[in-house]
C-alpha cells in the first residue's frame, strides 16, 4: 500500500473562499504496487498529472488551501465515484457497464493507463479494491468536503479549483479544424458546476497572461465537478486542464526548459483566482 491518502497544505491565514485540489498528481508508487503491475516504472506514470502539485504550490501563500493526492491515479482515481467499479477488472462485480469511463478502463480503480495499456495481468479481488477506496478515496473526499464547508462557513460560498493537466495531443483535433489550439480548458459541465461569473473570472485570469482558453471541450469535468458543483448553493467547481507541453517533456515525464517560466506565469494566475473569493468577501462586507 502507498503511504498517505493526501497532503493538505493550509495557508497561515485563509483569505479567500477558493480551494485548490489536485486529485491526479499523486506519485507515491509503493513497491508492492509496482510489483503488481505489468508496466515499468515509467509507463505506469503516463496517466499521472505530473508536476501539477508543484505548479499550484504557491496557492497557500496567497491564502487558499491546497489539497494534493498522495496515491497515484493508476492506483486509485480520486476523480471518479467510489461506485465506478470495472467488472472487467474486479472479481465480484457483475454486469456490463454503460458508463463510458468504466468501459474504457478508467473506473475508480483503473484497468489501463494512457494509450489503453493494461496495468495488471488478471483481475483484482473486490475486497482489495474496497480497501483502496476506504484508505485513500474516502479520506481525500472527506477532507475536500470539509475544506468546502469551511470556506462556505467563513465566506458564504466555496469555489473549488480542480487542477489537472492534459496531453498536448488532446487538442490536435481543434488545431486541425483551423481554430487556435487551446493552452487551457476550463470545465464547468456546461454551466452545471459553477456560476458564469466564476468561470468568466477564472478565464480572464488565464487570458490576461496571453494563454488561449477554451471551455468544456474536450474536458467538461468528471466526478469532482459533478458531485461538488452546486452553484445554486454557492458551491462552485471549475476544472482546469493545462497543456503539459507548456512545462514538461511528456515522453520523459520531466520538467522542460520552460518549467520555471511557466510556473511564474501560473503564479500570477493563481493569485488572481484567489482574489475572486477574497473580492466577494469584501463586497459582502460593504
Amino acid at each position: 500500500m502507498t503511504a498517505v491518502a493526501y497532503h493538505l497544505i493550509r495557508p497561515e491565514q485563509t483569505r479567500s473562499s477558493v480551494v485548490f485540489a489536485s486529485p491526479h498528481s499523486g506519485r507515491d508508487y509503493s513497491w508492492s504496487f509496482l510489483r503488481r503491475t505489468v508496466l515499468n516504472e515509467h509507463t505506469i506514470r503516463t496517466s499521472e498529472d505530473a508536476f501539477v502539485d508543484r505548479l499550484y504550490d504557491c496557492a497557500p501563500g496567497f491564502g487558499a488551501p491546497l489539497l494534493l493526492a498522495g496515491a497515484p491515479r493508476a492506483f486509485i482515481d480520486l476523480n471518479r465515484s467510489a461506485d465506478e467499479l470495472d467488472p472487467a477488472l474486479i472479481d465480484g462485480v457483475r454486469g456490463l457497464s454503460h458508463n463510458p469511463r468504466i468501459a474504457s478502463g478508467l473506473g475508480v480503480v483503473p484497468r489501463v493507463v494512457a494509450g489503453g495499456r493494461a496495468i495488471y495481468r488478471g483481475k483484482l479481488d473486490l475486497d482489495e479494491v474496497q480497501t483502496r477506496i476506504s484508505r485513500y478515496w474516502r479520506p481525500y473526499h472527506a477532507t475536500l468536503q470539509r475544506l468546502l464547508d469551511e470556506a462556505h462557513g467563513q465566506f458564504g460560498e466555496a469555489i473549488l479549483i480542480d487542477c489537472h493537466s492534459m496531453p498536448h495531443e488532446a487538442m490536435d483535433g481543434i488545431a486541425r479544424s483551423g481554430a487556435r489550439r487551446p493552452d487551457v480548458v476550463l470545465g464547468d459541465r456546461f454551466g452545471a458546476s459553477a456560476s458564469g461569473w466564476v468561470v468568466d473570472q477564472v478565464e480572464a485570469a488565464f487570458e490576461g497572461t496571453g494563454l488561449v482558453v477554451a471551455r468544456n471541450a474536450p474536458f467538461a469535468g468528471a466526478y469532482t465537478a459533478q458531485h461538488y458543483g452546486r452553484p445554486a448553493r454557492q458551491q462552485h467547481v471549475v476544472q482546469i486542464e493545462v497543456d503539459r507541453s507548456l512545462y514538461m517533456n511528456e515522453q520523459l515525464i520531466r520538467p522542460n526548459g520552460n518549467f520555471a517560466t511557466f510556473q511564474k506565469l501560473l503564479t500570477g494566475v493563481i493569485a488572481r483566482i484567489v482574489e475572486i473569493g477574497a473580492r466577494e468577501q469584501r463586497l459582502a462586507a460593504e
